[in-house]
């Protein structure tokens, strides 16, 4: 017999009058595992026999000043018989700052992009009025009830520090974000202390659960399990982390440039505090410190320069005790959290032998895996059922046009066919010159001007524009598959001490009347010219001087169809993304020593 099928003979529904966990005459209700996944429990489906509950857990930080440690404010829904007949059941949990309410995207609450570069805001933004928390105990959410308890898992939520009715203060990205699920998963197995009330004494035990924890959320939401996980906590045994903010650098900067996140134009960490902070105690001391004090003074929207502010706020600096099994998720035209977040990791994880897999789309922001991948992660890593997810192919790629519930499945991400392909310049400005895969005669160098009044799209769809400079290949003979990460070298100059450098890639001719803009996107990169030897310190350009810089695009995997043109397309300050000089700026490129390298299944491109 299997091991599979040893599995589920033990994960049978026991109903049988003597058989229990307390003792004879009681009827106990386990998880019954099929195919490696847990199914659905009958006994466990009606909302009226769940208990639910709410309680304080302490932590090991005190973020507000109060001169005692915070208490987070987290809640539980389980099975009655978790409480009738002794049962024991693993834990679903999902943490956020975005459960009792948020301030809302009122933009007049965001900063004011209209700014030169090298020089401070001109003003500071308006604060938010205060949150109307939301949200009546003991329950805190429900997002995760429905879809998890009925599968056998209790399910508890808890809202991130000042957010809610949780103590303490926003730190948007600080270890206390790790540390404030750490304390939750220490009380599930007993080592941490949990309250009935926030400032009481009356303790609260978890005496229902197993102790395996899996934890799982979108955004802001996915990006607490992984920090959770950097803690390497006994206990969080698993993670489906979806669209992860895994370092707030590449959030709101790229390669030194001053950079929103899509959608969100004028975003900083201070105005993600404001959006959060939905929790009123102690807002005098939590604005001074961490907003006025720590953010405002470190995060510096005048040079875009990495320093120790971003440092503290970037997970791959704490990979040392992870642990946790990773199924991770993410969208290839993710322009909000982007998929970079996701897939710098996938070689950590590897080296560190830790299991995952990756469930990318082509579409944007969100997009869990199909259930059953989930169910049978957490069945695995939960319950402890050898159903080999973890001999599953390591990626699963949903191809264009497909079901997002149908990943093709690939050995590992980036495909290891992949080779990288070099292509060259040649000019055609204002006009649209070529992109080559072998280097012509001397080309020289063109320029643009800075215009921020037009949008990438437009600059794209232009048959002229001296605003930006595009590059075309000859039309594709055969399908082409990118997978993995583009990268640019380019030799350029300024005729002002500071520039904004934007790339797109483009499938030409461009797709109109298309109400997704990514139809005509390959891939998209910004940076700083000044940080063309670190991303610690800016230097100020010299005007015509030469300089030159190598950067990665976004992730990708992506099949480009026979027939399509493949556009690069440099241009100056992107509309959608930085910041907004006054237009004027000239970006001068030297074709011959700038190149964008692409990695191309099997390595050959044919016009």
């Amino acid at each position: 017999m299997s091991k599979i099928n040893i599995c589920i003979l033990a994960f049978l529904v026991i109903t049988c009058s003597g058989l229990s966990a307390q003792g004879q005459g009681q009827k106990t209700v386990v998880p019954v595992v099929v195919n490696g996944e847990a199914q659905k429990i009958p006994t466990f489906e009606d909302p009226e026999k769940w208990i639910k509950h709410d309680l304080w857990v302490e932590t090991e930080f005190d973020t507000d000043g109060d001169g005692r440690k915070d208490r987070m404010h987290v809640d539980v829904t389980r099975p009655e018989q978790t409480e009738t007949e002794g049962l024991k059941l693993p834990v679903i949990y999902e943490s956020s700052p975005y459960f009792a309410g948020t301030a809302g995207n009122n933009r007049d609450y965001f900063w004011n992009v209209k700014q030169e570069l090298d020089a401070d805001p001109p003003v500071y933004h308006k604060v938010p009025p205060p949150i109307n928390r939301t949200g009546k105990r003991p329950v805190i959410s429900t997002s995760q009830v429905r879809t998890w308890l009925p599968y056998g898992y209790i399910v508890v939520h808890s809202s991130a520090p000042g957010t809610g009715l949780s103590q303490g203060c926003p730190t948007i990205g600080s270890r206390i974000e790790a540390l404030a699920p750490k304390a939750v998963i220490d009380w599930l197995n007993g080592r941490a202390k949990g309250y009935t009330t926030p400032d009481g004494d009356e303790e609260v035990k978890a005496y229902w659960t197993t102790g395996k924890v899996g934890m799982t959320g979108t955004s802001y939401n996915g990006t607490i399990p992984f920090a959770a996980a950097t803690t390497g906590v006994e206990g969080l045994e698993a993670i489906i982390p979806v669209s992860p903010n895994n370092s707030y650098y590449h959030y709101y900067r790229s390669n030194g440039l001053v950079r929103s996140p899509g959608g969100y134009l004028g975003e900083d960490v201070d105005v993600l505090y404001d959006f959060v902070h939905s929790n009123p105690d102690n807002c005098k001391y939590c604005d001074s410190v961490w907003r006025d004090g720590i953010m405002l003074r470190n995060h510096d929207r005048r040079t875009g320069d990495w320093n120790e502010f971003w440092e503290e706020r970037d997970l791959m600096n704490y990979m040392e005790n992870f642990r946790a099994a990773v199924l991770m998720a993410h969208g290839f035209n993710d322009w909000n959290v982007m998929i970079s977040h996701s897939a710098r990791f996938i070689d950590v994880l590897e080296k560190k032998g830790v299991p995952h897999q990756v469930y990318f789309h082509q579409g944007g922001h969100g997009g869990n895996p199909p259930f059953s991948m989930m169910n049978k992660w957490f069945t695995r890593y939960l319950f402890r059922v050898e159903n080999d997810v973890e001999k599953d192919p390591k990626a699963w790629i949903v191809r264009e046009n497909d079901d997002r519930s149908k990943p093709t499945p690939y050995a590992v991400y980036p495909n290891p066919d992949a080779k990288p392909v070099i292509f060259w310049l040649r000019g055609g400005a204002p006009g649209k010159g070529s992109l080559m895969t072998v280097k012509t005669g001397k080309q020289g160098t063109e320029t643009l001007t800075d215009d921020v009044s037009f949008s990438g799209a437009d600059l794209a769809q232009a048959e002229t524009s001296p605003n930006r400079l595009l590059f075309v290949t000859e039309p594709l003979k055969e399908p082409l598959h990118i997978s993995g990460t583009p990268s640019i070298t380019i030799r350029a100059s300024s005729d002002k001490p500071a520039v904004n450098l934007s790339v797109w890639m483009v499938i030409l001719p461009w797709t109109q009347g298309t109400r997704n803009i990514n139809d005509n996107i390959i891939n998209r990169g910004w940076a700083d010219l000044r940080n063309f030897r670190s991303l610690e310190k800016s230097k100020a350009l010299v005007p015509g001087k030469f300089y030159e810089m190598t950067f990665d695009l976004e992730p990708d995997d992506q099949i480009v169809p026979a027939g399509k043109q493949i556009g690069l397309m440099i241009f100056s300050s992107d509309r959608e993304f930085t910041l907004w000089p006054e237009p004027g700026t000239k970006l001068t490129v030297d074709l011959d020593q700038t190149t964008i390298t692409i990695p191309v299944v099997g390595g050959l491109v044919k016009f």
